[in-house]
């Protein structure tokens, strides 16, 4: 996936999120852990989130919000575009990731991360008011994404895991 020309580049660390007007991309890398973008079609500024679970443990709590839990980085994605004056309801929803990076290690029946995050932040959105535009969720692998802040579009290339074997030829880019 390439950088779009004539944008600042932020890329994104698992737990992190951010908020920009249309001078920006935002780039992430996602296994099992999701991302959420919001987008304002007429402000032309979103945010873009990338946690790693879907809420923080009860034994954990302190009033400090961290965005590595899905339902924080929400509220941190919301405080902020508020103070810029947009309504999450306002917004366009996008989801991505939560996928099974480990598949010949999961038993019958079991429910894996990457699959409660994905469902955490489909009901997130919900439970918001922000109608789901578009998503890429579940399945195998990890995901490359980039959010275009300037127009809202959001590139997605998901990323099967290599089998074990020899390495395939080919020119090395």
């Amino acid at each position: 996936m390439h950088r779009i020309e004539g944008l600042i580049d932020i890329f994104l660390q698992p737990g992190e999120f951010f908020v920009a007007d249309g001078e920006y991309q935002i780039r992430t890398m996602l296994g099992s852990c999701v991302s959420i973008t919001l987008w304002h079609p007429f402000k032309c500024v979103g945010a873009m989130s990338h946690f790693l679970l879907p809420r923080r443990g009860a034994s954990e709590a302190t009033a400090v919000l961290d965005a590595r839990y899905g339902d924080e980085a929400m509220q941190l994605m919301i405080d902020e575009l508020k103070k810029l004056g947009v309504s999450p309801s306002q917004c366009q929803g996008k989801v991505f990731g939560g996928g099974n990076m480990f598949p010949d290690h999961s038993h019958a029946g079991a429910i894996n991360v990457g699959q409660r995050n994905g469902e955490a932040a489909l009901d997130l959105l919900s439970r918001h008011g922000v109608p789901i535009v578009s998503e890429s969720l579940f399945g195998i692998g990890h995901r490359q994404i980039i959010f275009d802040v300037s127009n809202g579009d959001v590139w997605c290339h998901q990323v099967a895991p290599r089998t074990p074997g020899p390495e395939p030829e080919g020119d090395l880019l």
